[in-house]
């Protein structure tokens, strides 16, 4: 089986050749390039789409949570409780702006921040709470909200990798994940559900007045023409990015519909391996599976790492080591004895491909291939 690939951009982005050529040819002509009609065109759709107030396009998805915790103006060292298992910039953009990331456990089935451990890693230095939606599947926010509400603490939802998913609360109430708490972020990145071309990234609230100084920090924290009401950075989604994203977000559902369906197909056909936890899916929210992620009950991963690579498979371990093991972070808050799951999990995922364009003769040979490793060991 040739071209298996873990994201296919190349496949995704034929189907709307003709109107990605168009936009980006508008964008030449009218040298649209910072800035501009069409960045504020697609911050007004994807306010739409999310039921956000505000949507303030920036440069990444990291810069995205630094916009964010600069609007914020937290106290200086003051602990933000954050997962350990997770891509790096949740913690790096708190440790840039001297703010204390403190490392709590995941659920080991969901792979998202255990409220549970938000409540036992709460101090009077506590000022926020981080919670990433993992590979798609949305963190147990009304637990979650719930806490932040008791402890009058900030929420700033990392939802890069779950655009689109949803979350339902008990009183019947489903909202766009990232549109939840105080501040949503979220990356544009070439391989999550919703890219572009480049990196990019936004960042979304429904508090109007923290929208605007969230805009003002992202650009110099200027208020007026060469007036600078705050110490901001420079982080603008430029429009080249914004062309290509207003073209593919009316696209993101069916995106999503399609990696659920290559989603299902995996796990109709591995459910009898019994060394293999699959992901799950949870009645009150909507999962978008940014990533199919196994869990490995027992020391096979390296293995099967390399049986898959050897049939022309490709695999990624997302993330090999928890955060309080880097050496830049391993000096913050954390309770060793309370990481069990995330470094468990460090050591028994494995992701395999996951992108909209996943055809059913490729998954057959991909769960063939990990049923026929199982089967001979």
């Amino acid at each position: 089986m040739d071209n298996i690939q873990m994201v296919d951009l190349v496949s995704q982005h034929q189907k709307i050749r003709g109107e990605l050529d168009a936009a980006i040819g508008e964008i030449i002509d009218k040298a649209w390039f910072i800035k501009g009609k069409p960045v504020a065109e697609f911050e007004k759709d994807l306010a739409s789409y999310l039921g956000a107030k505000k949507v303030v396009g920036c440069a990444n998805g990291t810069d995205a949570l630094m916009g964010a915790f600069m609007a914020l103006e937290l106290p200086e060292g003051s602990e933000v409780i954050v997962p350990d298992f997770t891509f790096i910039a949740t913690a790096e953009v708190l440790a840039l702006l001297k703010l204390e990331p403190v490392f709590v456990d995941v659920e080991q089935d969901t792979f998202n921040i255990d409220p549970k451990s938000i409540r036992q890693a709460i101090t009077d230095k506590t000022s926020a709470i981080v919670p990433v939606h993992m590979f798609g599947l949305p963190c147990d926010m009304e637990a979650i909200m719930a806490i932040a509400k008791e402890h009058n603490l900030k929420v700033v939802e990392d939802a890069a990798q779950a655009i689109g998913s949803e979350f339902t609360f008990s009183d019947g109430r489903t909202v766009k994940c990232g549109s939840i708490g105080d501040v949503g972020c979220t990356s544009f990145f070439p391989s999550k559900n919703l890219s572009c071309m480049g990196d990019g990234g936004a960042i979304f609230t429904n508090d109007e007045e923290l929208g605007i100084k969230i805009e003002q920090m992202c650009n110099h924290g200027m208020h007026e023409a060469y007036k600078y009401k705050y110490v901001g950075i420079n982080s603008r989604l430029d429009a080249l990015q914004a062309s290509v994203l207003k073209i593919k977000l009316p696209l993101l559902d069916s995106y999503n519909t399609a990696r659920k369906g290559a989603a299902e197909k995996y796990s109709q056909a591995l459910a009898g391996v019994e060394q293999l936890d699959l992901p799950i899916e949870q009645d009150n929210s909507r999962h978008v599976f940014h990533q199919y992620t196994l869990r490995i009950k027992d020391d096979s991963r390296d293995a099967l790492e390399a049986y898959l690579k050897s049939k022309g498979i490709p695999t990624k371990i997302y993330y090999p080591i928890p955060f309080h093991d880097h050496e830049p972070y391993s000096g913050f808050p954390h309770n060793e004895d309370h990481l069990k799951n995330s470094r468990w999990l460090s050591n028994h995922v494995l992701s395999l491909p996951m992108h909209t364009e996943l055809s059913n003769e490729q998954i057959d040979y991909i769960t063939n291939s990990v049923i026929e490793f199982y089967s001979n060991n």
